[in-house]
C-alpha cells in the first residue's frame, strides 16, 4: 500500500505482515486484527478471577441461602443473603447472618475474607453460636488443644523430609529450552506456573513433595514429561507411577512422542510385556540404560532396581493400595516426588493447604474447550437411544459405563439390537492385556463407535473424538469417581454430553443423591478442587486424621479446623504466628454492586468475594480487568470497592486497625504495640490544625477533611505519609 488514502473508511484491508497482536486506534478510526486472533491459533491467556492462591481454600462461590457459614470472630451462622443499606445518602451492600436467637449480624462486603463457608459431614446442622458468647473461643480452643497429638504426628512425618537432603537439579540446559519450544501447543498461564514452581523444587537441596492438581484434560501431563526431562538432564532416572494398565500404556506412548528427538530412553513396565521383556527391561534399569520407566504398581516391586533415581512422578495416588504406598513413602525421603491429581482426596488437600506439603492448581481450561453437558436422570431406553444416535450421527464415539464384567457381553449384545447401526465392543479389566490392548486400538482408529466398559476408563483414556459417554447404575460410584469418568469425554472442540443415569423407581440413599446431585451440579470447569470440597461433606472428614479428629472438625468447621492445626503446628516448631489484620472501613461513600449492573446474588458475591482477598496493587488490576473483560465496564460503585480495597492493604501494612468517618472528621485507629509516636509530630508538622491525636488504649488520630475533597482520596494520601 502507498498511501494512507486507500484505507478508505468503513472498508476492510487485508495486509501481509507480523505482529504479536492486533491493536485499536480511536484516533485513527482503526482496528487492526492478525490472522492468529481471527484464527485462534494462539491460546488466549486469560486469568481465572479465583485463581488458587497457596495456603487459600476457595471461599464459597457457591454459597446458597440456608448454608451455614463460619466467621473468625462471631463464629457458626446461618447465611440469608445480601442485602443494601441507604444510609444518609450512601449505599452499600451487607452480607446477612443469622445467629442463635434469630440474632441477625450484617457483615460489609468488604470483610468477606472473614467468611468461609461450613464444612462438616453434609445432612448434619452444626450447633450455631450465639453472638456476643464466649462459646466460639471456647470451642476454637477446645479443639486447639485436641489438635496437639494430631500436630505432633504431622511434624514427625514430614521432619525426615525437611531435615534430609535431597539431590538439586541443574538450572535449565539449552535442550530443556529447546524441547519446551517444541511442545505444539500454547501453554496455559497456570501450566507454566505450576512448571516454575516444579522446577524451583526440584533445584532446591530438600526432597521435593508437590501435589500438582488440575481437571482431567488440563495439561498435567505435560508439566510431568519437562520435570522428567529436567531430571534426565542431569543424568537421573525417573518412575512413572500409574494406576491403571491402559493409563501407563498411553502415557509412556505421550512420553515416547514429546522425547523422541533426543538421545532418552523411555520404557514401560506393566502386564502387556512378556516375562521375558520384563527381565531385559530389569537389567537395562539397573544398568541406567533406560532413562525412564512408566508402569503400574509393579514399578514398586522389589526386583525393580534403579541405578540413580532422581524423580518418581505418581499418578492418582489415592488409588493405590497400602503397601504401595508404604513403598512411595520410603521414595519420599530422598527423591524428589510430584504427585498429579484431579481430585485430591480430603486428607492430601489438608495437608496441602495447612502447608505441610506443596502444592499447584491448574485452573485455566484448554483452548476453546467446552464444558460436558451433564444429564443426571432415570435410565430410558429411548433416551439412551436417542443419545447415542446422535453421536452417531455427527461421526462420533460413544462410552458406555456398565460396572459389571459377568454381563456385559450381554449388555453390549441388547444395545447392538437397540441401535443396530452401531459398532459395538466390550472391554474390562479381566481380560487379557493383549485382548484389551486390541479392543482399545480398534477403537481408537474408529473400527468401532460404541465401548461398553467397566471403569477401566476412569483414568487414562484420552479419544478427542468420543464425546458422549452413558454411565449406568451411576448411584453405585463414588463422586471423584464419577467426575473422573465423566472428564473422558469433551476433550476435543466438539460440545460433549454425559448422562448420569440410575435405575427407575430405585429409592436413592442419602448419599447417592448427594453425590449425582453434586456432578450434575459442579459441570464448569475447574471444579476438581471443588468436587474435593464436596467429597469432604458427603463422607465427612473423620478420615482426616482419624475417627478421634472428627467431632472437633464438627464443632468449627473444616476451614477453621486447618487453621487451628496450621497455628498448632507453627506453636510446636517456634515459628511466629502472623495474625490476619482485620482493618475496618467505615466511611460516607456508597460501594456496592448496583442491580442494573447485575442482579446475580451468586456473581455479586463472587466479585465482593474477590475484591476482599486482594492483597496487592496487581491482584486489584487483574480483578478490574475481569469485571471490563465480563461486562465492559465499572460502576463507580465497585470503582470505590477496588479503591477501599486498595485503602485496607494500605492501612494494614502502617498497622492502622480501622477507619470511621464522622461528619467531615476521618478517625484512624491504631494498633498500641506497633503505634510510634513520632508519626504524630510529622503530621501536625505537616497538616497543622487538622490532625488531633488522642492517647487513649488504642491511639487514634483525627484528620479534619477539607470542605471539597475526595473521601476516598484524601484517606489514603494520609495513610501514604504514616
Amino acid at each position: 500500500m502507498e498511501s494512507d488514502d486507500e484505507l478508505a473508511l468503513g472498508s476492510v484491508n487485508i495486509l501481509p505482515g507480523a505482529l504479536s497482536a492486533g491493536f485499536e486506534s480511536y484516533d485513527l478510526n482503526l482496528l487492526v486484527i492478525t490472522t492468529d486472533e481471527i484464527f485462534e491459533t494462539k491460546k488466549k491467556r486469560l486469568k481465572n478471577p479465583q485463581a488458587f492462591k497457596e495456603g487459600e481454600t476457595i471461599v464459597f462461590s457457591d454459597l446458597k441461602v440456608g448454608d451455614y457459614i463460619v466467621h473468625k470472630k462471631h463464629g457458626i451462622g446461618q447465611y440469608i443473603g445480601v442485602n443494601t443499606i441507604k444510609a444518609d445518602g450512601v449505599i452499600k451492600d451487607y452480607i446477612k447472618i443469622k445467629y442463635k436467637n434469630d440474632d441477625i449480624l450484617y457483615v460489609p462486603t468488604d470483610s468477606l475474607d472473614n467468611i468461609r463457608k461450613y464444612i462438616g459431614s453434609e445432612g448434619n446442622a452444626p450447633k450455631i453460636n450465639a453472638l456476643g458468647s464466649k462459646d466460639w473461643e471456647k470451642a476454637k480452643a477446645k479443639v486447639k488443644s485436641n489438635l496437639r497429638e494430631v500436630a505432633e504426628e504431622l511434624i514427625r512425618l514430614y521432619a525426615i523430609r525437611q531435615k534430609s537432603t535431597g539431590y538439586a537439579f541443574s538450572k535449565d540446559t539449552l535442550w530443556q529450552h529447546d524441547f519446551e519450544e517444541s511442545f505444539p501447543y500454547t501453554e496455559t498461564d497456570d501450566q507454566l506456573r505450576c512448571i516454575a514452581e516444579v522446577k524451583k523444587d526440584m533445584e532446591n537441596n530438600k526432597p521435593m513433595d508437590r501435589l500438582l492438581c488440575g481437571d482431567v484434560g488440563y495439561g498435567k501431563t505435560e508439566v510431568a514429561i519437562r520435570a522428567a526431562f529436567k531430571a534426565c538432564m542431569d543424568q537421573k532416572q525417573v518412575a512413572y507411577l500409574a494406576p491403571t494398565t491402559i493409563l501407563s500404556q498411553q502415557q509412556y506412548e505421550s512420553f515416547c512422542d514429546r522425547m523422541k528427538d533426543y538421545p532418552i530412553k523411555v520404557e514401560i513396565m506393566n502386564r502387556f510385556k512378556t516375562r521375558k521383556e520384563q527381565e531385559e527391561i530389569l537389567k537395562k534399569l539397573e544398568l541406567g540404560e533406560i532413562d525412564i520407566l512408566i508402569g503400574t504398581h509393579r514399578i514398586l516391586s522389589k526386583d525393580i532396581l534403579f541405578k540413580n533415581l532422581g524423580l518418581l512422578i505418581i499418578d492418582e495416588e489415592h488409588r493405590f493400595g497400602v503397601k504401595a504406598k508404604e513403598k512411595i513413602k520410603e521414595y519420599k525421603t530422598n527423591v524428589d516426588v510430584l504427585t498429579m491429581t484431579a481430585t485430591p482426596i480430603p486428607r492430601t488437600l489438608h495437608m496441602s493447604i495447612v502447608g505441610m506439603r506443596d502444592m499447584s492448581v491448574i485452573y485455566e481450561p484448554p483452548q476453546n474447550r467446552k464444558p460436558v453437558q451433564t444429564y443426571v436422570l432415570e435410565y430410558d431406553d429411548e433416551v439412551i437411544k436417542e443419545a447415542i444416535t446422535k453421536e452417531l450421527e455427527r461421526d462420533g464415539q460413544v462410552f458406555y459405563l456398565y460396572n459389571q464384567v459377568e454381563n456385559i457381553e450381554s449388555k453390549a449384545n441388547s444395545l447392538s439390537k437397540l441401535i443396530p447401526e452401531a459398532r459395538v465392543a466390550y472391554a474390562h479389566g479381566k481380560m487379557t492385556g493383549q485382548a484389551l490392548e486390541g479392543i482399545m486400538e480398534k477403537f481408537v482408529n474408529k473400527d468401532f463407535n460404541l465401548l461398553v466398559c467397566t471403569t477401566i476408563l476412569e483414568s487414562g483414556i484420552d479419544i478427542p473424538n468420543a464425546n458422549t459417554i452413558i454411565v449406568e447404575n451411576a448411584d453405585r460410584l463414588g463422586l471423584a469417581q464419577l467426575y473422573q469418568i465423566r472428564g473422558r469425554v469433551g476433550r476435543s472442540e466438539k460440545q460433549a454430553y454425559a448422562y448420569i443415569t440410575y435405575r427407575r423407581n430405585k429409592m436413592l440413599s442419602d448419599v447417592a443423591d448427594k453425590r449425582l446431585k453434586a456432578i450434575k451440579e459442579f459441570t464448569e470447569f475447574g471444579s476438581g478442587f471443588k468436587i474435593a470440597m464436596r467429597d469432604l461433606e458427603i463422607r465427612g472428614a473423620g478420615s482426616l486424621m482419624g475417627e478421634m479428629q472428627h467431632g472437633h472438625m464438627e464443632q468449627v468447621g473444616y476451614d477453621m479446623y486447618c487453621k487451628l492445626l496450621d497455628e498448632v503446628v507453627k506453636e510446636i516448631k517456634g515459628e511466629e504466628i502472623v495474625e490476619d489484620v482485620d482493618v475496618q472501613i467505615d466511611l460516607n461513600v456508597s460501594s456496592y454492586i448496583p442491580d442494573e449492573f447485575t442482579k446475580d446474588s451468586s456473581q455479586k458475591i463472587e466479585i465482593y468475594q474477590d475484591i476482599a482477598l486482594c492483597k496487592s496493587e496487581e491482584d486489584i488490576q487483574n480483578i478490574k480487568n475481569e469485571i471490563i473483560d465480563r461486562f465492559a465496564y465499572i460502576p463507580k460503585e465497585i470503582e470505590n470497592l477496588l479503591e477501599i480495597s486498595r485503602i485496607k492493604n494500605l492501612a494494614r501494612s502502617k498497622y492502622v486497625l480501622k477507619i470511621a468517618q464522622k461528619g467531615n472528621n476521618i478517625i484512624y485507629h491504631f494498633d498500641r504495640e506497633k503505634f510510634e509516636p513520632e508519626i504524630v509530630t510529622k503530621l501536625i508538622v505537616k497538616y497543622k490544625n487538622r490532625v488531633k491525636f488522642s492517647p487513649s488504649a488504642t491511639p487514634y488520630l483525627t484528620f479534619t477533611l477539607d470542605n471539597n475533597s475526595n473521601i476516598l482520596e484524601e484517606v489514603k494520601k494520609f495513610l501514604e505519609v504514616l
